[in-house]
């Protein structure tokens, strides 16, 4: 596909990040991959070379600006789908431990073949968040859980926080005016050991608006959490 590196660097310095030239080949990789299988599977509706620069790179990288994950954090990203945020945010933390989980086995085909080709260690994980958040193998053991859009954040709050252990955080990533998202998970935040500690509203590439939303977890998760997917989405918290 067209070579999205210098567009990508030009954003990308626009944010504060100076990507090199090798990290850059990794991101003009997945794109590459991205429209590739994405010809055979449904993976994104965006796939002009401009748009995947910031709305699926550039989008991810911005984590990194809301959170300061240590050295070697163990990073667990929730219904990833194709990778994002936190495969770009590999490329340019190589250090980080990533877990992908999505429920779709195709998507984690893919999502290792990405990883196998950019050099990634990651694990993925077949599995729903539900499911997941009960395995003693993930729950409790991430310094952050990470998602981009995936459900509202009162029902994301149940599927993301018991992946955390108490000290770590939970970064959603939301679209424009998730304020009202933020008080109506208030509650559900509480009971699963969280505390809303910043809602940051942005803009970008100085256009499209989004919101971060960083929940630390203060206490241990009740076991009745995560409940099954029928209950959290008939009665959520």
């Amino acid at each position: 596909m067209t070579d999205i590196t210098v567009y990508l660097k030009r954003q990308a310095e626009t944010e504060g990040f100076a990507l090199t030239s090798q990290q850059l080949l990794s991101f003009q990789q997945y794109a590459d991959l991205l429209v590739e299988w994405n010809e055979r599977m449904n993976l994104t509706a965006i796939t002009e070379p401009e748009e995947i620069a910031v709305k699926h790179f550039l989008d991810s990288l911005l984590l990194l600006k809301f959170t300061k994950p240590a050295q070697n954090a163990k990073v667990i990203d929730v219904g990833t789908g194709a990778g994002f945020p936190s495969v770009p945010v590999r490329i340019v933390r190589p250090d980080l431990r990533l877990t992908l989980l999505d429920s779709l086995n195709k998507r984690i085909t893919f999502l290792t073949a990405l990883s196998e080709a950019l050099g990634q260690d990651n694990v993925c994980i077949h599995a729903r968040a539900e499911e997941g958040g009960r395995k003693p193998a993930l729950r409790e053991r991430f310094d952050l859980a990470t998602a981009r859009a995936v459900a509202p954040l009162r029902i994301l709050a149940e599927y993301c926080l018991p992946f955390v252990k108490p000290g770590g955080y939970f970064a959603a990533l939301k679209g424009p005016d998730a304020g009202e998202e933020v008080k109506e998970a208030a509650q559900a935040v509480k009971l699963l050991g969280g505390k809303t500690e910043q809602v940051i509203e942005y803009n970008l590439a100085g256009t499209y608006g989004r919101t971060a939303v960083l929940i630390k977890k203060i206490s241990q998760s009740s076991t009745k959490y995560p409940r099954p997917s029928a209950k959290i989405a008939k009665n959520p918290l």
